[in-house]
C-alpha cells in the first residue's frame, strides 16, 4: 500500500492540479518526470503468471482497443517496426478470463509508470480493464504531436461495486449499434452494469424463443424493431469484454400493455359496471396460467442472461382495473385481502420472486414493492427511484436489512442544460444516519435514461458527460471529490477525450477541444 497518509492533503492538492483522470483514482502519486511514447515501439505484455499458453482473450482484445485509443490512427496489428522501448506489463492474482463479471468481482488495481515501462497488477481481469482505462487517460500529446506519459503511481478501487446505467428500449427502440457505443462510453467512465429495461407498455422488442408472439405482436415492428437472440448475445459479449454486467429487467405486473398483445389472458380485463370495457390493466395475478407463463419466460431469460441478478420491476401499478373486475374482487375476498390491493400486488410479486429464486437468480425490485408491502423478508435488493427525501428511503430499506441501489438523484431523461452536471456530482449516497453495517448495504447507484424523449439521435449527448459526474461519485473517494470547481477542468478534459473516442458528449460551457468531434 502506498504510504500517503502523512502528506494526504498535499497529494489531494497536487493530484487535482496535475492528474486528469476521470473518475479520480483513490490514491495517486504524480511526478513531473515524463517519458515519450512512440506507437512503433510500444507494447503490452503479460507477466510470468500469464504466459502465452494462458493468455487472456479479454485482455488481448483490450490491448487492441486501447492501442488505438492511445495512438489514434494506429492499430496494434501493424506494428512493431522498431525494438520495444516502452512496455505495459499486466499481472493478475486470479486467472478469471473465461467468466463474467458479477457483483462480487474485484476491480482493484495498482498501476506504476516509470522509465521504459509500466506495471499493472490487478486481482482480476476486470480490475486490469479499469487500470488500462486509467493508463489511457494518463497519456497525452504535446503541441507537436508527440506522446508522453508522466511517472505515476496509482492504487485504485471503486467506492461502490454497483455503478449502473439504465437504458429504456421500449419507449423508443435503440439500434444495437447505439447500445454498443454506450457500452464503450460506460467503460471509459468505469461504469460496470448495463441495466437493460427491455420491455414496457409501448413495445416488447425482446424476441422470445418460447413466446415469439410477444415481439411479433408487441414490438413496434416484428422485424426491424426487435432484439433477436443473436443481438442479445452480441450485447452481452460486448459488455463482458469491457467488464460490464448486463442486467435484464422484465417489469410486471404493471407496465405490461405490450405483453398482452402476444399473450392472451395474461392481462386483467377492466370492467365498466358489470360488463368488460374492452381495455386491459396489469397482469392478472389470480390465474394459475399467469404464473406458468411467467415461470417459463423467466426460465428463458435466466438462461439467456448469465448475470446472477434479474430486475423484476414492480413499480407504478395502477389498481383501478383490478378494482373494477368482479373476479379479482372475489379472489381478494377469498384470500382475506379485503380491499387492500397492495396485498394483491405483494401476493403476485412474492410468487415471481420465488420463481426467480428457484432459477438461482437474485431479484431486484423498484422501491414501490418495499414501500407498500409488509412482508419484506423475501426481498433482496431494492432500487430507490422516487424523488423527495430519497436518503430517508435508503435508510428505511437498509434498516430492514436489505441492499440498496440508489437511482433517485440520477434521472437524466428530462430535457435540461448540460451545465447542471454539478447536481449529479453533489450527491452523497451515504449521508444518512446509520451504522457502518447498514451503510455497507448501499451497494451502489444508477443513472437512468428513460426513453420518452430519447432515441439514437440524442442518446449520447443526453447521457454524456452528465453521467460521468455520477460515475466519479460512485467510484471515487468522497472527500477528494467534494469540490465542483476542482472537478470542472478534469471533466472538461475528459469530455474532450470522449469526443476524440467518437462519443458525442455535450459541451459543459464555452470552450473548445483540441480534437473536436468527427462524425463517421
Amino acid at each position: 500500500t502506498l504510504n500517503v497518509k502523512k502528506k494526504k492533503n498535499l497529494y489531494i492538492c497536487v493530484l487535482n492540479l496535475t492528474i486528469s483522470v476521470w473518475p479520480l483514482p483513490q490514491i495517486v502519486i504524480p511526478s513531473p518526470e515524463r517519458y515519450q511514447l512512440k506507437p512503433q515501439s510500444f507494447s503490452f505484455g503479460y507477466r510470468r503468471n500469464l504466459d502465452t499458453k494462458h493468455s487472456c482473450s479479454v485482455l488481448d482484445a483490450a490491448f487492441k482497443r486501447y492501442f488505438s485509443i492511445l495512438f489514434p490512427g494506429y492499430t496494434y496489428a501493424n506494428l512493431i517496426t522498431f525494438s520495444i522501448v516502452f512496455t505495459l506489463t499486466i499481472s493478475l492474482d486470479r486467472h478469471d478470463c473465461q467468466g463474467y463479471p458479477n457483483q462480487d468481482s474485484s476491480e482493484r488495481y495498482k498501476l506504476s509508470v516509470f522509465a521504459g515501462q509500466a506495471s499493472l497488477n490487478a486481482e482480476t481481469v476486470w480490475g486490469s480493464l479499469r487500470g488500462l482505462e486509467t493508463f489511457s487517460q494518463l497519456v497525452y500529446q504535446d503541441d507537436f504531436g508527440s506522446y508522453y506519459v508522466n511517472k505515476t503511481e496509482i492504487e485504485d478501487y471503486p467506492q461502490f461495486n454497483y455503478r449502473g446505467i439504465l437504458l429504456d428500449t421500449s419507449r423508443h427502440y435503440l439500434p444495437v449499434q447505439a447500445i454498443l457505443k454506450t457500452l464503450d462510453a460506460m467503460a471509459y467512465s468505469k461504469f460496470n452494469v448495463f441495466h437493460w429495461h427491455l420491455v414496457d407498455d409501448p413495445s416488447f422488442p425482446y424476441q422470445s424463443q418460447k413466446f415469439p408472439d410477444l415481439s411479433n405482436k408487441g414490438a413496434f415492428h416484428p422485424v426491424t424493431h426487435i432484439y433477436t437472440q443473436s443481438d442479445v448475445r452480441r450485447v452481452i459479449s460486448y459488455a463482458r469484454m469491457r467488464g460490464i454486467r448486463v442486467l435484464p429487467e422484465f417489469d410486471s405486473p404493471g407496465h405490461t400493455k405490450s405483453w398482452g398483445k402476444g399473450q392472451s389472458e395474461l392481462l386483467t380485463p377492466c370492467y365498466r359496471g358489470d360488463t368488460p370495457s374492452g381495455t386491459f390493466g396489469p397482469v392478472n395475478p389470480t390465474l394459475p396460467s399467469t404464473y406458468q407463463f411467467m415461470a417459463s419466460l423467466l426460465k428463458e431469460v435466466a438462461s439467456v442472461f448469465p448475470d446472477p441478478y434479474i430486475h423484476l420491476g414492480g413499480d407504478e401499478v395502477d389498481f383501478s382495473c383490478w378494482r373494477s373486475n368482479p373476479y379479482i374482487r372475489a379472489f381478494m375476498h377469498k384470500m382475506g385481502f379485503g380491499l387492500d390491493f397492495s396485498k394483491l400486488e405483494a401476493f403476485y410479486i412474492e410468487k415471481i420472486v420465488n420463481i426467480t429464486s428457484v432459477l438461482r437468480k437474485t431479484s431486484i425490485v423498484w422501491q414501490d414493492v418495499f414501500d407498500y408491502h409488509e412482508r419484506r423478508k423475501f426481498l433482496s435488493v431494492v432500487e430507490v427511484w422516487k424523488q423527495g427525501c430519497y436518503l430517508c428511503e435508503v435508510r428505511r430499506v437498509v434498516k430492514a436489512g436489505l441492499r440498496v441501489i440508489l437511482a433517485s438523484p440520477w434521472y437524466l431523461d428530462q430535457p435540461g442544460p448540460t451545465h447542471n452536471w454539478a447536481r449529479y456530482y453533489n450527491v452523497w449516497p451515504l449521508a444518512f444516519k446509520g451504522t457502518e453495517k447498514q451503510k455497507s448495504l448501499v451497494i451502489g447507484g444508477e443513472v437512468c435514461l428513460w426513453g420518452e424523449y430519447v432515441d439514437a439521435t440524442n442518446l449520447s449527448p443526453r447521457l454524456w458527460p452528465r453521467a460521468s459526474a455520477a460515475a466519479e461519485r460512485l467510484w471515487s473517494n468522497e472527500r477528494q471529490t467534494s469540490c465542483v470547481e476542482r472537478a470542472f477542468p478534469r471533466l472538461q478534459e475528459f469530455r474532450c477525450k470522449l469526443l476524440r473516442r467518437g462519443i458525442q458528449a455535450e459541451p459543459l460551457y464555452v470552450g473548445h477541444c483540441k480534437h473536436e468531434y468527427q462524425s463517421g
